[in-house]
């Protein structure tokens, strides 16, 4: 695979619609690492590596050896993040291939403490450990340790976000749907003509509408809805956070005079504002690609 590889693959045919970010990860790092080219480190410049190229699928296996000396181990990770930092594309992607098993322990451990979608989890674990990738010194030791803490790190942070903020439950959106209903004798309602109806009244703004709607009402991920939007899924997280604080306070507030007006009975209610081309099915290479960029 030439060096500086910067795209991402489409996901294999007969796949399931969404792949988990770790899983496109792996599909990635193993294109990297297959064939007769794989991307590979020059062992000879790390002392008790084989004097010849490894292929980082080969190094990472090396390194995870009980018998490798925390030396050796520093010292190669030291060269493949010294390459991201100075190539990036298809060597981040190969530093962040050789630490998946850690990053899979690290969403383990994480698992079950929230409701969130484990690919927002993965999504927000990965990212810290790019993040720390770009950032974490190279003289001091155990590196991969320290890069498996930063990616920890953000995963607990979601968590905890996730756990500690408020959300408008359905209960809340039914009620005040069934008593605007009553007030104005139009036909049924429910919890997105709320949501059109806090545009209206200027609590939400149509994007904070359609990523409340999407990933509370519709289930998408997160990061799948921030990949769509452009936008990085911790960014996308505390926009919904900071939304959905503003929207509890609205519902919970006695009704204020001059609500919006509903729609004539009959008529459908209004969807939050969702930009062109956002609809349909997100390919899992394009999400982890968000992420990774």
């Amino acid at each position: 695979m030439p060096e500086g590889m910067s795209f991402f693959p489409s996901r294999p045919a007969g796949r399931g619609v969404s792949a988990l970010p770790l899983v496109t990860l792996r599909d990635c790092f193993g294109l990297l690492v297959a064939g007769p080219a794989p991307l590979a480190l020059d062992g000879s410049v790390v002392a008790g590596l084989p004097a010849r190229m490894v292929a980082l699928d080969e190094l990472r296996d090396l390194l995870l050896a009980g018998s490798c000396p925390q030396a050796v181990r520093d010292t190669a990770w030291a060269v493949v993040i010294r390459r991201s930092r100075r190539d990036g594309g298809a060597w981040t992607v190969g530093a962040a291939g050789m630490a998946l098993p850690a990053l899979h322990a690290v969403c383990a451990r994480l698992d079950g403490h929230s409701d969130l979608d484990a690919a927002d989890v993965q999504a927000e674990v990965l990212t810290g450990f790019l993040e720390a990738v770009a950032t974490v010194r190279l003289d001091l030791p155990r590196i991969a340790v320290r890069l498996r803490w930063a990616a920890y790190r953000a995963g607990l942070a979601l968590t905890v976000q996730q756990r500690e903020a408020p959300r408008p439950d359905s209960d809340l959106f039914q009620t005040v749907a069934a008593a605007e209903v009553v007030e104005s004798g139009s036909g049924p309602a429910g919890p997105e003509r709320v949501l059109a109806d806090a545009v209206a009244a200027g609590v939400l703004t149509g994007t904070e509408a359609d990523l409340i709607a999407s990933t509370r009402l519709e289930d998408l991920p997160v990061s799948a809805w921030a990949a769509r939007h452009a936008t990085a899924p911790r960014q996308a997280s505390r926009l919904r956070e900071r939304a959905e604080r503003r929207l509890v306070d609205h519902l919970a507030a006695p009704a204020a005079p001059g609500r919006a007006p509903h729609p004539p009975a009959g008529e459908p209610p209004p969807r939050p504002y969702r930009p062109a081309g956002a609809a349909g099915s997100l390919a899992p290479a394009r999400a982890v690609a968000g992420v990774l960029a």
